[in-house]
Order: structure tokens, then C-alpha cells, then sequence
């Protein structure tokens, strides 16, 4: 495998190669590339790593353009956020690249590279509740209509309507209301369940422990919710995620609770001009937990110890997923 490799308080990047011999992982420097992104373009450019930056170019293209808008995004010396602590330039370097670079693709480029997200977060979020389509069935399912086989009309309909939900709210400027929110439920439960107006009995949530605003009081708690979040005064991304966990917490409906919030998280980011992520099913067990602890929090209040841990999970969710898609 070739990579590039940083060390250093003031960066100093190597072209490194490391490969498997008798149960040994042998690791070399291939070059010195320089002390910037800019001098590590140009070492590349040397015809003898022609070959094995070929062999790694997803990997090595990844790292240049996060770092080269990470770089950009220190230099404008952003005001420090107690929530994001060390992890804020780097968000700031994925809002910057997404808003410099993915919206200025070509419509093709563009539709392309969002109906990879939009699979991906259909197949994710909707796994996190236990759909058994894989992602492979799901993508076949989004761009060819392939229904996959022995798979329930609920599960083929969850990845549809997620699908045809996050298009219809991706350019919408529609403010959060109830009315809004119990839109993109039933649209995300269409052909699933009929239910799709607050809940009028109690509901039990399986292996979560928590209690859910009780029946009578959740338009109460969800216009307490609304006016906090009209009113706080977060970065966008903290706001994006409380939000989200204080809307798990009243749970107003009676089912898609979950696949509503993610989609409402998202709805957030981007009308707040920031790229949209990802849950990854492979971390569920990480986001219940950090969610659970989040509960200690009152509906009104927004404690960094509470958040924290939630917090930087997210943001990780995000570095991760941004580069590997909108690139």
C-alpha cells in the first residue's frame, strides 16, 4: 500500500509504502515531499511514482485535497467552538471544499456524485433499523430498479422513499415546522405505515433505554423543541446534531423516528450551506450509545458534558464519509 504520510508539529510529508512479508508489516519512505500540499504537487508530478501513485491514486487524492483545504481553512483563524474543540478546522475544510469545489461541478458531475451519497445514506440509515437490503441490492434498487429478491415491500420501499425525500428537501428553503416534519415523515413512510401524525398512545422503544415524551405532551415538547432551536445560538453543526438527539428524545411518532431525524439533521446542515453525512450502520451500536447519554440533558438546555461524546462521533461521521464521496 502507498500513501502519504505526515509527521511533524510543522509538516513534513513522505511518500510511504508499507507491504506484508511473513506476518511483518514493512513500512518505507519512497520520497520527501516537501513541507506544503503545493510542494507535494509538485513532487508527484516526478515520473518515477508515475506507477505507484496509479495503484493508490483514490487514497493520495483524498489526502492532497483535505489537506490543501484544511490548510486554507487555518489561515482564516475561525473563531474557537467549545463543541468542535481540535476537530473545526477540519469540518470548516469540508464545508469549504463542498461549497468551492462540489457545487461548482458540472450538473452531470453533480447529480452524479449526490445519488452515490443518496445511496448510501438510504442504505445506512435505513440498516440502522434493522432493513436487511445490502448496499449493493440498494444501489441495483436506486439506479436500475432492480428490486432485490427475497426482500419485503417495507424494506423496498424504505430505500425508495428515503431516496425521493432527500431530493425533495436538497434545494428546499422551507422553514422547520410541525407541519414540516410530519411532511417528511409521511413521506418517508408512504406504502410502510399509515401513522404518520404525531402519536396519540405511548410507545415503547426496544433495547433503548429512555423514556419518550408521554403521548399527551408531544406537540407540547416539540414546540418547545422548535423554540430552541429558532433561538440557539450554535454552530451549525452542534445545532444540527442536538437537534437531532432532542427530537430522538420526545419521539414523536409512532414509528421512523430515527430515519426522520437523520433526514431532518441533514435538512440542518445544508441550509446552512454545509454538506450532508452519514451515519454509518457499521457504528449503530456508537451512535445509541452516544445518544443515551445525551438523554441527561433537559429538552431546552444543551450541556457540552452531555453533548460532547455525540458530538465528536458525529464529526467523525462526517470527515470520514465527506472525502470518500464528494470528492
Amino acid at each position: 500500500m502507498v500513501y502519504i504520510y505526515k509527521k511533524g508539529k510543522k509538516p513534513y510529508y513522505y511518500l510511504r509504502a508499507s507491504e506484508r512479508k511473513n506476518n511483518k508489516i514493512i513500512v518505507k519512505d519512497i520520497a520527501y515531499l516537501g513541507s506544503s500540499i503545493e510542494d507535494v504537487k509538485k513532487s508527484l508530478k516526478n515520473p518515477k511514482y508515475k506507477d505507484k501513485i496509479r495503484k493508490a491514486y483514490k487514497t493520495i487524492n483524498n489526502f492532497i485535497q483535505s489537506n490543501h483545504y484544511l490548510e486554507k481553512t487555518k489561515s482564516l483563524k475561525i473563531k474557537k467552538d467549545i463543541f468542535l474543540d481540535k476537530k473545526l478546522n477540519e469540518i470548516e475544510a469540508c464545508k469549504l471544499h463542498y461549497n468551492k469545489e462540489f457545487q461548482k461541478n458540472n450538473k452531470l458531475t453533480k447529480n452524479e456524485i449526490l445519488k452515490n451519497f443518496i445511496i448510501e445514506f438510504a442504505f445506512n440509515t435505513t440498516s440502522i433499523e434493522g432493513n436487511t437490503i445490502t448496499l449493493k441490492e440498494a444501489k441495483n434498487l436506486l439506479e436500475n430498479n432492480l428490486t432485490p429478491k427475497n426482500k419485503t415491500l417495507r424494506e423496498i420501499y424504505d430505500i425508495q422513499n428515503t431516496e425521493r425525500v432527500f431530493l425533495n428537501i436538497l434545494n428546499s428553503k422551507k422553514e422547520i415546522t410541525n407541519d414540516f416534519i410530519t411532511k417528511i415523515h409521511s413521506d418517508l413512510m408512504e406504502n410502510i405505515d399509515n401513522r404518520t401524525s404525531y402519536r396519540t398512545t405511548e410507545v415503547r422503544v426496544l433495547k433503548a433505554n429512555f423514556k419518550a415524551t408521554p403521548a399527551p405532551y408531544i406537540k407540547t415538547d416539540m414546540d418547545l423543541l422548535l423554540r430552541w432551536y429558532n433561538s440557539a445560538n450554535l454552530h451549525p453543526l452542534v445545532l444540527a446534531i442536538i437537534f437531532h438527539h432532542k427530537f430522538e428524545k420526545i419521539h414523536p411518532f409512532m414509528d421512523g423516528n430515527g430515519r426522520t431525524g437523520r433526514i431532518l439533521m441533514n435538512y440542518v446542515l445544508m441550509k446552512n450551506k454545509y454538506p450532508p453525512l452519514i451515519i454509518s450502520k457499521k457504528n449503530r451500536l456508537k451512535y445509541l450509545k452516544f445518544l443515551r447519554e445525551a438523554d441527561k440533558s433537559d429538552l431546552t438546555k444543551n450541556n457540552k458534558e452531555n453533548y460532547f461524546n455525540l458530538i465528536q462521533f458525529t464529526i467523525n461521521e462526517m470527515i470520514e464519509n465527506y472525502w470518500n464521496i464528494f470528492l
